[in-house]
């Protein structure tokens, strides 16, 4: 069985967009939602973080450095101005899809071993994650028409 793979692989991606949304919210702090909103998208994560950690101990956990990876190349550095706010937003989205993609996996291996445990844990997360999703998706737009029109 493999589910422990993957169940690392979701541990670690969401401790990655946890620790990404932080420091998008220290680095963009001066824009008005940005802190505040990017400060709470991380503790629904922290949340399924510390929600994850029966199914792991239950399951074990193969740690996986991929998320990590994944985070060094799109947060390269600290970037200023309003299309760096963009390109930030839309590196998380592509966090918090690796984050949904891990529950859709876990989610279908839930309903193959009739686990009710990880199949509640992978529809309630999945739900927060689309919310997270949604959130970025809309700033994403938000910012858009300054950051790629506006001359700065």
């Amino acid at each position: 069985m493999h589910i422990g793979n993957y169940l690392g692989l979701l541990d670690a991606s969401e401790q990655q967009l946890v620790d990404a949304l932080l420091l998008v919210a220290d680095h963009h702090g001066d824009e008005p939602d940005i802190y505040q909103t990017c400060q709470l998208v991380a503790s629904w994560s922290q949340e399924a973080i510390a929600s994850l950690q029966p199914l792991i101990e239950r399951y074990s956990e193969e740690k996986s450095d991929e998320p990590e990876r994944l985070t060094q190349v799109l947060f390269a550095g600290p970037r200023t101005g309003s299309l760096a706010l963009m390109r930030d937003l839309h590196d998380l989205w592509l966090l918090a899809s690796e984050v949904q993609l891990c529950l859709g996996v876990l989610d279908q291996a839930a309903k193959a071993l009739r686990d009710p445990e990880l199949e509640a844990f992978c529809q309630r997360f999945t739900a927060q994650t689309k919310r997270q999703l949604a959130w970025l998706h809309s700033r994403i737009q938000q910012a858009a028409p300054q950051a790629l029109v506006v001359a700065t």
